[in-house]
């Protein structure tokens, strides 16, 4: 049986980004890396060969969303995530704490759990972090996250602590629960954009037997910058020798910035939901192909991508794909997109592997800077 193993390889050493790599039962994970979100077992447009092509090597389920539909009995019946999927790689799954933030005006959250109203048919459900593990454990996933409470940004102090307070408890609850051996179980840290709040819940959670650690409850709203300050004091609290995750995180910005703070783990829906909205990223920023200057526009979307889309198709045709409705250009937006993130990450690892990831990052962000789209260019004519 594998055991989950993280191993560090080294750091850049001008900068606290760090080379590392995940030792999974379904495969190793090279980090830093950007992980593409599979919310309900599919990556929005891509199958799991395009996935492998552009270099995806580990992706995204989620408990909430997938214990409400299918359910674990099909999950079950079907031979779990992996194989009901058909991704042969490794799978972290969110616990479902994210989506109780998100949908908070639907739940109500006490020390048991959470009680909330199914978005499907509004049925009642209790989610507790017990049963958070159980459905983790019968998805089968190979990194599960402890269940969290994520408070909402600007929410007053005293509800930001009750949250962190409440979260270490049940993490205690979630390592309490597990029976399998063959998978990593994750702590989440809280506390908002507190400083103090962060180092408690971090002095606290280091001190369980979790195999990584993330931070959670940044990116919810907060500027950027508090982000970017929060995860510099943040990552620093977190043990040298395990994997440290960034929940939710995913334009090109922050994670040049959060690769160069010592995070090793990236995730977000962004690529694929701002592809199916023809918002396309690029090494020159991003733009919106909805503008009509790009009708008769021959050009691939970025010159200096070797994504099959951007190898084979104009701005002009995808443009057209878009304003005609056609599937196909979800899927070949989403496709660049992701590959995009994915090699922007392999990218800083041969920069980190060379010792010049600061040169690296800084270069990227003022090309991404110089080049990125004017206000009108946000919005579709």
């Amino acid at each position: 049986m594998t055991r989950f193993r993280f191993e560090l390889l080294g750091d850049d050493g001008a900068t606290a980004a760090r080379l590392g790599r995940l030792h999974t039962a379904h495969g190793t994970v090279e980090t830093p890396v950007f992980m593409p979100v599979g919310t309900l077992g599919t990556v929005k447009g891509l199958t799991p060969a395009q996935l492998e092509d552009i270099g995806a090597r580990i992706i995204l389920g989620n408990t909430y969303h997938l214990y409400l539909r299918p359910g674990m009995d099909v999950v079950r019946a079907l031979g779990g995530l992996h194989r009901m999927a058909a991704w042969p790689h490794p799978i972290l799954t969110d616990s479902g704490g994210f989506q109780v933030f998100s949908l908070r005006h639907r739940a109500r959250i006490e020390e048991h759990g959470v009680t909330f109203a199914s978005h499907i048919d509004g049925s009642p459900h209790l989610l507790t972090p017990e049963d958070a593990i159980g459905i983790q454990e019968t998805l089968g996933s190979d990194i599960m996250m402890a269940f969290d409470e994520c408070p909402p940004a600007g929410a007053p102090v005293g509800a930001v602590n009750r949250a962190m307070e409440r979260t270490s408890r049940w993490a205690r609850r979630c390592i309490a629960a597990r029976t399998r051996e063959d998978n990593a179980l994750f702590g989440i840290v809280q506390g908002g954009v507190d400083g103090e709040l962060r180092r408690r819940s971090a002095a606290d959670l280091t001190t369980l037997p979790f195999e990584g650690f993330a931070l959670g409850g940044l990116s919810v709203g907060e500027a950027r910058e508090a982000t970017w300050e929060s995860v510099a004091a943040a990552a620093p609290l977190l043990p040298t020798a395990k994997p440290r995750y960034l929940m939710g995180v995913g334009t090109p910005e922050d994670l040049l910035v959060c690769v160069g703070l010592g995070v090793d783990m990236f995730d977000c829906v962004l690529p694929t939901r701002h592809a199916r909205n023809a918002r396309i990223m690029t090494a020159d920023g991003d733009f919106n192909l909805r503008n009509a200057k790009y009708r008769l526009d021959d050009r691939p979307l970025d010159p200096t991508c070797g994504c099959y889309c951007c190898t084979n198709f104009s701005r002009g045709y995808l443009r057209h794909l878009h304003k005609s409705n056609e599937v196909l250009f979800n899927t070949l937006a989403s496709l660049h997109n992701v590959y995009y993130l994915i090699d922007l990450m392999r990218g800083a690892r041969a920069a980190i592997a060379t010792g010049s990831y600061a040169a690296y990052k800084r270069e990227l962000l003022a090309r991404r800077a110089l080049g990125a789209a004017p206000a009108q260019d946000a919005a579709a004519p």
